[in-house]
């Protein structure tokens, strides 16, 4: 039983640290919304989009712990990465090129 109460600690430290980073990129970007998407092995990301269009990702241990931590930060979690929600995502220069690359099969060198 102490193992299983070590595990729950660990796990609630850990969604406490990414919920406070949440509300640090929300409170910089002018309030923010995000979406929680399972990787496998590698557990979730929590993608960010704040209201003035810049993005981010954090990635949790395992999905519980994610949705635990928008939880505690109070962000609003949407269900997909589309539409209205992904249209808030800006994108620069840099963006553009690095996916225009992988598109042709490597890097930009502009």
């Amino acid at each position: 039983m102490a193992d299983t109460q070590q595990v729950d600690a660990k796990a609630d430290r850990k969604a406490a640290k990414l919920a406070k980073q949440i509300t640090a990129f929300s409170k910089a970007h002018g309030g923010a919304e995000g979406q929680v998407a399972y990787i496998g092995q590698h557990g979730a990301r929590i993608a960010l989009v704040g209201e003035d269009g810049n993005w981010g990702n954090l990635v949790a241990p395992t999905y519980e712990i994610a949705q635990k931590a928008v939880e505690k930060s109070g962000l609003t979690v949407h269900e997909d990465f589309d539409g209205e929600f992904a249209a808030k995502v800006k994108t620069g220069r840099y963006e553009w090129s690095r996916m225009a690359g992988i598109q042709v099969g490597g890097p930009s060198n502009d």
